[in-house]
């Protein structure tokens, strides 16, 4: 009886709230919120946003390497074995500071046999000075006697070709005494060259021979041993490969900004210093030009030499610019648009098969706006002409904007994540009010089954 009774509750109940529901859909009310729902779900969820007014820098970018404004390669001037390395790679030197000590021994060899043979040479040119008087003499003696016929022609001959023989041997022998002198000096100068001396103040950046080992001298086709490097780390370049299609805005005394692979946290600041003239060829094939850019470094600060790194050369300033999303600006072919947007607007080149627009919204629907645009980075554009500075455009997603068209209806997805959070709020509340009344709805039920059990005890 009582489990009757519950189940003509329960029926009771649903068709009362039926019939409720069925009067509030009916209603002006619900037909409105019916039909916006409705209207709702068939607009498209998009990004929008209100065109903006900034600064933005229009820059060339490129990849490169950090190097040292002075960087010394040292190698040495004569062949010799490594006597003594002072300094160890990574310590600091002075100018003039003794870097590399070679072995003399064979070059004081030298020297004193080239002093030798100076001797020797010496030593000849008196006697062919003694040899060349001797000559001059005789062949003034037979010009007198040829003069008084007591002398033929030929003997005078052959006294003259006598003398024109000495004057030579005496010419041979001082030259070979120049060449001594010469051979002794480049030997003083060898032996000098054994003691080698930093040119600059700065790092062992590099040390590539070690003590006892031999070095040898470069040749045109052979490069010597380079025995250390020596760099100045307190300034340092960047020298940056920039693609031959955009060297051309790149001018010297620009400032860039540079960013090293191993710092990421930290963008460095320059200024162009020099613009290579010559176009170099990559291994890929691209046409590049070196630009050195001068970093701005605090003091004390170094850098590793031969870090990666790239920058953005900063070739044009936009102040106070009309700037949009770049990817908010999309191609759109010229017989496609409507012909309100065609007919008339002088934004659009009809000779062409494509035009830039930026979608407006305007009454919850998109209007395709053709736009002239300026420079952009990476991720802004600027807008010259087309828009004005109250428009909303639609910025987002890009998924979306490929495809969007003309006249479509559209809402804010911002707004609808704002909604569904302030719905999710709302339906939390409520599955706690009707867990509430089902809490009640039980307990009446339970104390209506119990006065049913009392009524079948005192039937009897």
């Amino acid at each position: 009886m009582g489990f009757g009774k519950v189940i003509g509750i329960t029926v009771v109940g649903v068709g009362i709230i039926a019939a409720v529901g069925l009067m509030v859909v009916k209603s002006p009310i619900g037909k409105q919120f019916t039909e916006g729902r409705n209207q709702q779900d068939d607009s498209l969820a998009v990004i929008m946003e209100p065109v903006t007014f900034g600064d933005l820098e229009r820059t060339v970018s490129a990849p490169g390497s950090i190097e040292p404004r002075k960087l010394i390669n040292i190698s040495s001037q004569v062949s010799a074995k490594v006597l003594a390395l002072p300094f160890e790679e990574g310590e600091f030197v002075n100018e003039g500071d003794v870097v590399i000590r070679l072995d003399p021994q064979n070059l004081i060899a030298i020297l004193d046999s080239s002093k030798a043979g100076l001797k020797q040479q010496q030593a000849s040119l008196l006697g062919a000075e003694a040899s060349l008087i001797n000559a001059r003499v005789q062949y003034e003696r037979l010009q007198s006697l040829q003069e008084t016929g007591d002398a033929t022609q030929a003997e005078l001959d052959s006294a003259e070709a006598a003398y024109l023989n000495a004057q030579s041997s005496k010419a041979v022998i001082e030259a070979s005494i120049e060449q001594a002198e010469a051979r002794i000096e480049q030997a003083e100068k060898d032996l000098e060259n054994t003691v080698i001396s930093s040119p600059i103040d700065g790092v062992i950046t590099s040390l590539n021979t070690e003590v006892g080992e031999t070095v040898i001298v470069g040749t045109t086709n052979n490069p010597g041993s380079i025995i250390m490097e020596i760099a100045d780390l307190s300034e340092m370049l960047l020298k940056a490969a920039v693609d031959e299609a955009n060297i051309s805005p790149v001018e010297v005394g620009q400032e860039a900004k540079i960013f090293i692979n191993a710092y990421t946290d930290r963008e460095y600041q320059g200024n162009i210093q020099r613009i290579g003239l010559k176009r170099q060829v990559a291994s890929d094939g691209t046409g590049t030009f070196e630009v050195e850019i001068l970093m701005n470094l605090s003091e004390g600060e170094t850098l590793y030499s031969g870090l990666s790194a790239s920058t953005d050369i900063i070739v044009e300033h936009f102040y106070d610019a009309m700037i949009v999303p770049s990817q908010a600006v999309v191609d759109r072919r010229i017989e496609e648009l409507p012909e309100d947007v065609r007919e008339g607007n002088d934004l659009i080149d009809l000779n062409k098969t494509f035009t830039r627009i930026v979608y407006v919204v305007k009454d919850g629907k998109t209007v395709a706006t053709p736009v002239t645009v300026g420079p952009s980075d990476l991720t802004q554009t600027v807008i010259t002409e087309g828009l004005s500075k109250d428009d909303i455009i639609v910025t987002g997603p890009f998924r979306l904007l490929v495809d969007l068209k003309h006249d479509r209806a559209v809402r804010d997805q911002n707004a609808d994540t704002e909604s569904e959070s302030t719905d999710t709020t709302d339906e939390s509340a409520d599955d706690d009010q009707t867990e509430s009344d089902q809490n009640e709805e039980a307990e009446a039920v339970q104390s209506e089954d119990d006065q049913s059990s009392d009524d079948d005890q005192e039937s009897p």
